[in-house]
């Protein structure tokens, strides 16, 4: 079920951006930037497909570390998506 919402949710803001190229990043450099923001390695992805989105994979992501996603996103013409992924209970 996750995927099936993280597929529609990229396919929402995928309509939603301009149809302009953006630059893909390497995942070593997204790294870079999640532990500048105060996350972790593989929380900052982008798709190949949708270049334009940058998407943060945290729970409970805080308001600072949302700005500074928000942020560097800005100033690479990406937009930020932010997702929020818990693991079911049983």
């Amino acid at each position: 079920m996750r995927g099936y919402q993280l597929i529609c949710l990229l396919v929402v803001c995928g309509a939603l951006t301009a149809c302009a190229t953006a630059r893909m990043h390497d995942q070593q450099a997204l790294n870079s930037v999640a532990l500048g923001c105060g996350m972790t390695y593989g929380e900052l992805i982008q798709d190949e497909e949708e270049k334009k989105l940058l998407i943060a994979l945290k729970n409970n992501i805080s308001s600072g570390q949302r700005a500074c996603v928000i942020q560097w996103a800005k100033r690479n013409r990406l937009t930020p998506v932010f997702v929020s992924m818990e693991s079911p209970e049983g």
